[in-house]
């Protein structure tokens, strides 16, 4: 089965993290079926989301009937009990979904969840907390963390590379990083070009290796 970027998702789990997943999932038009064991939580979200049906899903026989089986995507949300996403987990590689995604609460959990099978394990709190880490702590309006060693960044320019085009900037070579786009005061992002000059009131998108943006973002 080809891969649909809109092909139909399994929630499976419906906490602060599952519940805001389908629920973005549904505004952003994918069909979604949701799946928790708990009656008042399935309840109170009824209505907002295309499927959603209380059962338990380390029982392989209510996902089968719920159809589970057929979706492409399937994400477990379950971070509370770890038991049950680990089993959930193995249910959903058992029943050969193709691309499960998970969300770990531990280094541990996350490599028990990799050994099962699962092909994307998430870790929120942690990758948020870090996120905010960055923020609070320097210069930086975002930051995201792309890959293991490769990370964007937006920021302000630091004074050096106000004024003068990006081309004789020299900035690849002294910081290994590259300035993406720019968004001048009252305007949207464009492409940096090596003609390209920044001003003081710029924004602008930084992309490199984690400890180069990093280092960059910390310039004045």
């Amino acid at each position: 089965m080809a891969e649909k970027r809109n092909d139909p998702v399994v929630v499976i789990g419906l906490g602060r993290f599952g519940s805001s997943l389908a629920l973005e999932l549904v505004r952003r038009g994918t069909e979604v079926l949701a799946i928790d064991h708990r009656a008042k939580v399935v309840q109170s979200l009824a209505g907002q989301i295309t499927q959603i049906a209380v059962a338990d899903s380390t029982d392989i026989e209510a996902l089968r009937q719920l159809g589970v089986p057929d979706f492409y995507r399937a994400v477990v949300a379950i971070g509370g009990d770890l038991e049950a996403s680990i089993l959930t987990a193995s249910l959903l590689v058992e029943l050969e979904i193709d691309d499960v995604w998970a969300k770990a609460v531990s280094k541990q959990h996350g490599r028990i969840l990799n050994r099962l099978g699962v092909q994307h394990v998430v870790f929120p709190e942690h990758d948020m907390g870090e996120r905010v880490a960055h923020l609070v702590s320097g210069r930086l309006i975002d930051y995201m963390q792309v890959d293991e060693n490769f990370a964007l960044i937006t920021t302000r320019p630091p004074k050096e590379f106000v004024g003068i085009p990006l081309g004789r900037s020299n900035l690849r070579r002294k910081f290994g990083v590259t300035i993406v786009a720019v968004k001048s005061e009252g305007e949207e992002f464009t492409y940096a070009t090596a003609d390209t000059e920044l001003d003081y009131s710029d924004i602008i998108i930084v992309s490199g290796r984690t400890e180069a943006v990093e280092r960059f973002g910390e310039l004045g």
